[in-house]
């Protein structure tokens, strides 16, 4: 077996006026305050780390209306990660809350789907309804990148390293990548936006910002086949994440938690 890692998920925003009946296709009949939570992830061993995306700053969280807790590049420094140092940064997939703040890691090589740069970068751009989740700004410094021989580019399933793989599921966005990652209590696989919460994948019920349902039902039960166990996935927005898993520090409660580690509850 792979030596484990440790995972971390850092809080750094929060959309605290968002309603149920936005959070799935179709509404929901008891509709009331479902707020979002914005996280960035880190995994570190002996293997090396990983920062899975990197969120957005003061200003987008301005522009967008969300709740700006902290930078997310203080968060990892809390947990004693300094961004400019981190070599490997995986993009999950590049809509604004997940591909900002670059200024962070100079040194690091982004691992993006090829789906991805060309859903954010073709047609599809065309259409202001799938536009909007994306920033312009953020996805032309991906390209700079690219050209600057910083990105990698994976076709699906690939390896970064031993226990620590990135997997295509499409669904929210046309190139969308889930994590899975060994640690000390099994494989672990960071959902981020193929599940915003856990009641779209717990009740097959999609959230509405979709580019294909079909692919985001089967991605469901991509996250399953892949984590030990439900206990093992961790949705990309849900706030209850930081209530279920202690914080490594007590000053931390609340802004980080570890993933790695058994929740405090069932």
């Amino acid at each position: 077996m792979p030596q484990p890692f440790e995972v971390y998920a850092l809080r750094y925003a929060r959309h605290s006026g968002r309603r149920a009946s936005e959070n799935f296709i179709g509404g929901d009949d008891h509709d009331g305050l479902m707020p979002l939570d914005y996280f960035v992830w880190a995994v570190t061993g002996p293997a090396g780390t990983f920062v899975i995306d990197s969120g957005f700053d003061e200003m987008a969280a301005r522009a967008r209306r969300r709740d700006f807790i902290r930078c997310p590049g203080q968060g990892l420094r809390s947990i004693g990660i300094e961004p400019a140092l981190v070599r490997d940064v995986i993009v999950t997939h590049m809509h604004y809350d997940h591909i900002g703040n670059a200024e962070l890691f100079p040194q690091a090589t982004y691992h993006v789907q090829d789906a991805e740069m060309q859903y954010c970068t073709g047609r599809c751009m065309c259409d202001r309804v799938v536009s909007d989740v994306y920033d312009v700004e953020t996805v032309t410094a991906m390209v700079r990148k690219v050209y600057n021989r910083r990105v990698q580019f994976h076709d699906g399933e690939a390896e970064l390293a031993p226990g620590l793989s990135v997997h295509k599921v499409g669904g929210h966005t046309r190139g969308l990548q889930v994590v899975r990652v060994f640690t000390r209590r099994g494989w672990l696989v960071l959902a981020s936006d193929a599940s915003h919460l856990y009641a779209n994948m717990q009740q097959a019920r999609p959230f509405p910002v979709v580019d294909s349902v079909p692919d985001m039902l089967q991605g469901y039960r991509t996250l399953r086949r892949l984590a030990d166990s439900a206990d093992h996935i961790i949705p990309g927005h849900d706030p209850l994440v930081v209530s279920q898993y202690p914080s490594p520090r007590a000053e931390l409660a609340g802004a980080v938690v570890r993933l790695d580690v058994d929740p405090i509850t069932p």
